[in-house]
């Protein structure tokens, strides 16, 4: 016993010295391929990781510039983080955004009222259309065992054609026009006091009010899912479903509030972005914000506050990728750089995970 006990402190550093070199390993491989894609296309990873810099970390309004590109990127992690505890995999974010922007622009032109109410209820209408949005896998999961992926996958396309179609009618959300104007494939502006805030001035550091709104949900809902019945009860439901039902728990009713959830904030993050900075309502308004607000919750390994550095870290991507463009380097460099760190952030995880799961087969094997 007492062998035992003096050997595991030791096994435990060289299992965290072991996954410390492999993110090494990792990253140093990710960074050397990067670099000669760079160098390969003309240009000088020098001056791209210079300019990356530049756009997002080098004075206060890059820096607010990398904030708010990734506070919708944290909220939509945060419900892919409740929906993996509940082990249901949603991949449909990116289209939960677009109907929730395509909601929240609805609301808040066409409702009348004081503006900071009709603000108000434009981030309520974004969240509900997120959720109705999800609703509709979770109801085919849980009515006719359609699987989640597969459906909140195929939702996204469903969602892109309705944003064309409402952009592009005049009684729905169509561009007003006079005289004969040519109307663009976009909604008008929002009024100004249904507009976020901003805290600060250009060109100094300054953010938009949601940021503010993101860390609180994100502090909320870490406090939930660790010492909350619910959030126990969405663990167990995730570890074991069979022990969850054998214990009362109704997975249906859990599962897809979960899912609900999870569209909910995905639908609130593109109300904040038309309320926060678009203004008005586009079908590129979702921007990819889905798609890495999941991998954000995938890198964070569905931590709610580990994924705060890690949307900042694609927000600053981001933020970056933009002032890399304008400089004249294509925008693909940045895509290409971006997918080649979120795997070597992600290999480490996904390489124990296959060890962890080879392990017992082995064992019978050997048996």
């Amino acid at each position: 016993m007492t062998s035992l006990a003096t050997r595991l402190p030791a096994m435990f550093r060289l299992s965290s010295l072991g996954t410390l070199l492999l993110y090494v390993a990792s990253f140093a491989v990710a960074l050397t391929l990067a670099t000669t894609l760079v160098t390969l296309s003309g240009h000088s990873m020098s001056d791209t990781v210079l300019a990356l810099y530049q756009g997002s970390l080098e004075g206060g309004a890059s820096i607010g510039l990398t904030i708010d590109q990734a506070a919708p990127l944290l909220m939509v992690a945060i419900g892919a983080i409740i929906c993996a505890r509940a082990g249901i995999f949603n991949i449909g974010q990116e289209g939960q955004v677009l109907i929730g922007g395509m909601t929240g622009a609805a609301v808040g032109l066409f409702l009348p009222g004081p503006g900071w109410l009709v603000l108000l209820l434009t981030l309520v209408g974004a969240a509900l259309g997120g959720a109705l949005w999800a609703g509709v896998p979770a109801a085919l999961f849980y009515w006719r065992k359609v699987d989640v992926v597969i459906s909140t996958l195929l939702m996204v396309f469903v969602a892109t054609q309705l944003a064309f179609f409402a952009v592009n009618r005049d009684y729905l959300l169509q561009e007003s026009g006079t005289g004969g104007t040519v109307l663009s494939s976009q909604s008008d502006l929002i009024p100004e006091a249904v507009q976020l805030p901003r805290l600060g001035e250009y060109p100094d550091l300054n953010v938009s009010l949601y940021v503010f709104i993101v860390l609180g949900f994100t502090l909320a809902v870490t406090l939930l899912l660790r010492y909350s019945r619910w959030g126990f009860r969405l663990r167990m439901l995730g570890h074991n479903p069979i022990a969850a039902r054998r214990n009362g728990v109704r997975a249906g009713a859990l599962g897809g509030g979960a899912l609900l959830l999870s569209g909910g904030f995905a639908g609130l993050a593109g109300g904040m972005m038309l309320t926060g900075s678009v203004f008005r309502f586009q079908p590129g308004l979702a921007d990819n914000v889905g798609w890495e607000g999941l991998l954000v919750a995938l890198v964070a390994r569905n931590h709610p506050l580990l994924a705060i550095p890690v949307a900042v870290f694609f927000g600053a991507l981001r933020a970056g990728g933009g002032f890399l463009a304008s400089t004249g380097v294509p925008r693909y460099l940045v895509s290409i750089v971006t997918a080649l760190l979120v795997l070597a952030a992600v290999f480490p995880a996904a390489y124990a995970e296959i060890r962890r799961r080879r392990r017992p087969a082995t064992a019978v094997a050997g048996g």
